[in-house]
């Protein structure tokens, strides 16, 4: 066993021999240097052992342990992962509680000045178990022509001499430019394809989770941090051997080819219909899709006094739309539990009849899919605000409605746009003194404990029990 210290990289110590043992590897402590490291010289323990863990991922078969000593009680893990890449993509697939519906894909090649490793899988989603009401999971038989819950969104994760390259570069851009041409051209030998249909990117890569992995001895990266690789001869290298091996594989495993392809085309079919749905939504206007009755518009046309309530049903609508000040509040009401985009296909979301209200009338596109076509300067309304009831099922709205608004309008969120409104749960009067409200069970059994009050308290339901005056005098 060798032994040697080192300080500010120049060796303090000459090579020791402090022992013997038949075990093979390296162990480093180090204390942080607060003249080299100026940012913190104290360490995050659990970013270390993500960090080692990953490690352990794109090296397999490499043991790594991190021991965090500076408390009383030691904290010790070991990374060892035999499989490498393909344990990694498992992990990844699990935490985002998906699952693949192929077998893995799995490549290591190597060529010229480098080596690549590349897995990747297509999922679907894994679907929460129904309970009875004993909290028995019941099994669920879905019917033969039943959709797979398909994953929509994209994860490719690329490294370089083990290094995250956020920003992709030319291995990244070499696999897709592979994946897309294999797969289009294996559709199209199987006749699935139209004359004129056409795989884009955007549908062969939806559900897909992606690890490429490479080894290059002279890598050149762009931009200042270094997070995407920049050497042309990757992009032509990577995309041919990976090419040539997809082919391969899909040729040997049709079962699951065919699976992939019936995705891809699943993928198509949505966007075009997110497409035709988008275009109904943007060139028609509110009243002839059927809304303008819905929408209790303000008179005010200057978006940076306007108001627009959100509110559940005809009931709460009516009464907001009796209490509010026509100036500058508009009223939406929304008819039964709004969509969750969360679980939604694009088309699905852009022909549902409630979220096509809130496109309109907030009238700025919408961010959704390839033919994203939102615009701030359309904004309506710079006070967006969600009035539901004050209980779970008008928490639940509110999620719901948060949900859609970060998916598909963050920038509504991130201006500011977007509120809640917070109406009582409570009202206390006696006599006819002036009304006391209360806005959580806290606050009430406080002041009834405090007036030694049991009854006289009336609990508002629904934001429809509210008549119009102690609505704008409390929410609005």
């Amino acid at each position: 066993i060798y032994f040697q210290k080192y300080e500010k990289g120049i060796a303090v110590s000459p090579l020791e021999v402090i022992g013997k043992t038949n075990k093979r590897g390296t162990t480093i402590q180090f204390v942080a240097d607060a003249e080299s490291v100026q940012e913190t010289t104290i360490y995050k323990f659990d970013n270390l052992k993500e960090r080692m863990q990953q490690l352990s991922f794109l090296n397999k078969g490499l043991k790594l342990n991190i021991a965090d000593k500076r408390y009383e009680k030691e904290t010790f893990f070991n990374f060892c992962h035999e499989k490498g890449l393909q344990d990694y993509l498992n992990f990844i697939n699990t935490s985002h509680k998906q699952t693949p519906f192929h077998e893995i894909f799995y490549l290591e090649k190597e060529s010229q000045k480098l080596a690549f490793e590349i897995v990747f899988e297509y999922t679907t989603k894994i679907r929460p178990h129904k309970k009875d009401a004993q909290g028995n999971e019941i099994e669920e038989k879905e019917g033969k022509d039943a959709i797979p819950n398909y994953t929509q969104s994209q994860k490719i994760f690329s490294f370089v001499n083990n290094i995250p390259t956020h920003e992709g570069g030319t291995h990244e851009e070499g696999f897709k430019l592979a994946l897309n041409r294999v797969i289009s051209k294996y559709a199209k030998e199987l006749n699935l394809l139209k004359k004129d249909e056409h795989l884009l990117s955007e549908d062969i890569l939806e559900g897909i989770t992606a690890i490429i992995s490479l080894k290059h001895q002279d890598p050149q990266f762009e931009g200042q941090t270094k997070a995407k690789l920049a050497n042309t001869e990757v992009r032509q290298i990577t995309s041919q051997l990976f090419g040539e091996f997809l082919e391969k594989y899909l040729l040997e495993h049709p079962q699951d080819s065919r699976k992939i392809i019936d995705k891809c085309l699943l993928s198509a079919n949505a966007r075009l219909a997110a497409k035709r749905a988008r275009e109904v939504v943007r060139n028609k206007p509110l009243d002839s899709l059927g809304f303008a009755s819905k929408l209790a518009d303000c008179r005010s046309k200057d978006p940076h006094i306007s108001e627009l309530y959100i509110v559940e049903g005809d009931s709460a609508g009516g009464s907001a739309k009796q209490g509010r000040d026509s100036r500058f509040q508009a009223i939406l009401p929304l008819r039964g539990k709004v969509l969750n985009v969360e679980k939604s296909l694009d088309a699905k979301i852009l022909t549902n009849k409630e979220i096509k209200s809130l496109i309109q009338a907030i009238g700025a596109g919408i961010n959704i899919g390839k033919g994203k076509d939102f615009n701030m300067d359309k904004i309506r309304y710079h006070k967006i605000i969600i009035m539901t009831d004050a209980d779970v099922d008008g928490a639940h709205i509110r999620t719901l409605l948060l949900t859609f608004f970060f998916r598909h309008f963050r920038k509504l969120i991130e201006k500011g746009y977007i509120y809640f409104a917070r109406p009582p749960l409570y009202k206390y009067q006696k006599g006819k003194g002036a009304p006391k409200y209360f806005y959580d069970e806290k606050a009430k059994q406080t002041f009834a404990t405090k007036n030694n009050l049991k009854d006289g308290f009336q609990r508002y339901k629904g934001l429809g029990e509210m008549n119009p005056n102690q609505l704008w005098e409390t929410t609005m």
